[in-house]
């Protein structure tokens, strides 16, 4: 891997339908035809589950490959297993789109972590990541279900440089500016003086 590659990241920390993996991988064929030669690197453990159901038969991943099979090609698609996270932010910072897909769930920290390396994000229109990402601004967002408009969105990032720098340095602004750790420090500090003032009633 190297910077100016058309490199597509995505990450679970165990792949399954809870975190999108099922509209990922269903939007690999289209993604190809519409970008030949964009690189898909897919981040996390292939086996069991950390949220959601285990897959009635084998391995979420294996299931939603086996429905793709012919489609596309295995060539340009890298399962990583888990990544240290000495190596995990490198590849964002060479990820030229990531993809970030969740039911209405907790919001990953892998999410906050790219948006934190300038990473031009498409996330799913759910809400955990309509609280960080605003569609247009500082990222794009997609119907979770659509791997369609999913390969659409990573196309017009991978294409148009310019939208995507200026999404990616609006991600990061809103990571310094809303998540830093003094500013997380700050709002904790303001809470338990809240409580303690009997502001709030624990």
């Amino acid at each position: 891997l190297s910077p100016g590659q058309k490199i597509v990241t995505f990450v679970n920390r165990k792949l399954e339908p809870y975190r999108g993996c099922h509209t990922m991988i269903r939007a690999i064929p289209h993604l190809q035809q519409l970008m030949p030669d964009a690189k898909l690197l897919i981040v996390g453990e292939t086996s069991g589950v950390s949220y959601g159901a285990a897959c009635p038969d084998g391995e979420w991943k294996d299931k939603f490959l086996a429905e793709i099979e012919g489609q596309y090609d295995p060539s340009k698609v890298h399962f990583t297993g888990m990544v240290p996270y000495n190596d995990f932010i490198p590849l964002l910072q060479l990820s030229q789109v990531h993809v970030y897909l969740t039911y209405p769930f907790v919001l990953s920290w892998s999410c906050l972590e790219a948006m934190s390396c300038g990473c031009p994000i498409i996330g799913s229109s759910t809400p955990p990541v309509e609280e960080v990402l605003k569609h247009s601004q500082n990222g794009l967002l997609c119907d979770f279900f659509n791997p369609q408009q999913l390969a659409d969105s990573v196309q017009i990032l991978l294409e148009d440089r310019a939208m995507a720098t200026t999404l990616g340095h609006a991600a990061r602004n809103t990571i310094l500016k809303k998540y830093s750790l003094q500013t997380c420090i700050d709002h904790q500090i303001n809470l338990i003086n809240l409580v303690k003032n009997g502001g709030i009633i624990p």
